[in-house]
């Protein structure tokens, strides 16, 4: 997702509502530090320093809608126990409206987590997993009915507890919002014509009996369950592969990720299922929320414990993926000729130009925009600091190579760019081996420096058209002339 796209995107996030409804817990941080071992048995004596508790499950996934600016309803049982009320005390504090139903029969679901050094030691659960039944279901059904008036989208958190039952489903697919399902449950049919049921590929391939490792077998096994499955869409997360996503009648189709440093991937599913439905709810199309979602995640597992995400943190991360993207176009000789091989291995035509770049103007931006027209990657050869001193006398370049590479490489135009020390760019001519040669309409096909050399094997010279009035030197000119002038 480019900067532009998620700014709009988050321009209509506000104020949209989602409905959350499902198995919702507390989860306890228990924080300390590990200096010796127990003598009563070998294990890690942890000095306990501070303690957190926070919304879990359903709770996260709520909480995560209200970070990015989403009106948020929350359905979810608790015990009438503390942490029942530790519950309802954090669903105030986290600004959510609040549907909580009690069943004085069962524990509020807790996890307890125990952390040193940022690596969990143990996690201890108090819970109770059978359905609600009888009144609670009842009131749980008439909760969920009231809270979701207005909601766009429903998203459905089934952590196999016991909340989402078939009439808590059925009443969720009778309001008319859309249905999502992120469900930990080993069968999926029972939700019925939801818009969305999200399994991981572990899931997926357990429900269908089917692999789920490749591209292709992933492809099958959507097939599959959408034969075996009434919803109308099967996601399926695959970590570091990315999503895949199958709609009926549709090809599916795959969403690769940004590879990030995990440091606690706990809570990850929530922020994604929260990003994706209430990018729904905005009026978003599938794929954008998809990439949304990616996005979220992919900031939530850089973060300790079930985090959310806000949307400074969201334009932030698509920055810093444009700035390493940009650098990574930056390639030494070596380089530019393995992904000149990797290109044609995939049956693409390179092409190539050169210049210094010094002060990138209109008709540099016209120039490269042409020359990407004639080729499927473009190269662009940039001469060196001493390249151009020794080309352009003292005082220039004005900006140092660093700069002007990263320039060019910020370009949508430009696939690679590749600095050179000497006077022509001859040496990196035939390393890349380019199948069109370009330069500008103010040389003649036989001024091209390396032309000979590309027409050799096969391949063209092409001359861009120059926008009039704009020109490096001139640029400078007038510069001095304006320091002059002061």
């Amino acid at each position: 997702m480019d900067l532009a796209a998620l700014q709009s995107l988050l321009s209509d996030l506000p104020g949209k509502r989602v409905c959350c409804v499902g198995d919702l817990m507390v989860d306890r941080f228990v924080y300390g530090s590990v200096s010796r071992v127990s003598p009563e048995a070998p294990i890690p004596v942890l000095k306990r320093s501070r303690e957190l508790k926070m919304l879990g499950a359903a709770g996260n996934v709520a909480r995560n809608v209200a970070a990015l600016g989403g009106s948020v309803a929350l359905v979810g049982l608790v015990g009438g126990d503390a942490e029942g009320h530790d519950a309802s005390r954090l669903v105030g504090e986290a600004d959510l409206e609040g549907y909580l139903v009690t069943d004085a029969g069962r524990p509020t679901t807790l996890k307890t987590r125990f952390v040193s050094s940022g690596q969990q030691l143990l996690r201890v659960d108090l819970e109770e997993a059978r359905p609600i039944a009888g009144d609670v279901e009842q009131r749980m059904v008439c909760t969920l009915k009231d809270a979701a008036r207005g909601a766009g989208v429903i998203l459905i958190s089934d952590y196999g507890k016991g909340v989402v039952t078939d009439a808590v489903i059925a009443a969720a697919r009778e309001t008319g919002a859309r249905v999502v399902v992120d469900s930990k449950a080993r069968s999926f049919a029972r939700y019925g014509e939801v818009d969305l049921v999200k399994p991981n590929a572990s899931e997926l391939a357990y429900a269908t009996e089917l692999p789920t490792e490749t591209d292709a077998e992933v492809e099958a096994a959507i097939a599959r369950a959408l034969e075996l499955w009434s919803a109308r869409g099967v996601l399926v997360t695959r970590a570091g592969k990315g999503m895949s996503l199958g709609l009926r009648g549709r090809p599916v189709k795959h969403f690769g990720t940004v590879s990030r440093e995990v440091f606690d991937a706990s809570g990850a599913g929530d922020t994604a299922i929260a990003a994706l439905g209430l990018s729904l709810a905005a009026g978003a199309g599938v794929e954008t929320a998809i990439a949304f979602a990616q996005l979220a995640s992919g900031v939530a597992i850089g973060k300790a414990g079930t985090a959310t995400v806000s949307a400074d943190e969201l334009v932030e991360a698509v920055l810093s993926q444009h700035s390493a993207l940009v650098e990574g176009k930056i390639a030494t000789p070596q380089r530019m000729a393995e992904e000149v091989a990797r290109w044609r291995g995939q049956g693409l035509k390179v092409g190539f130009t050169n210049g210094c770049f010094d002060i990138l103007h209109r008709g540099h931006v016209a120039y490269l925009a042409q020359a990407r027209t004639w080729c499927d990657r473009l190269i662009v050869g940039v001469n060196s600091d001493a390249s151009v001193r020794a080309l352009k006398g003292e005082g220039r370049p004005v900006n140092d190579l660093e700069s002007r590479a990263l320039v060019l490489a910020g370009l949508r135009s430009v696939d690679l760019v590749a600095p050179f020390d000497e006077a022509t760019p001859l040496k990196l001519i035939e390393a890349a081996r380019p199948d069109v040669l370009i330069k500008g309409a103010d040389y003649s096909e036989d001024e091209v420096v390396g032309g000979d050399l590309v027409k050799s094997w096969g391949g063209e010279v092409k001359l861009a058209e120059i926008v009039d009035g704009y020109s490096t030197t001139a640029a400078i000119a007038r510069m001095a002339q304006k320091g002059a002038d002061a």
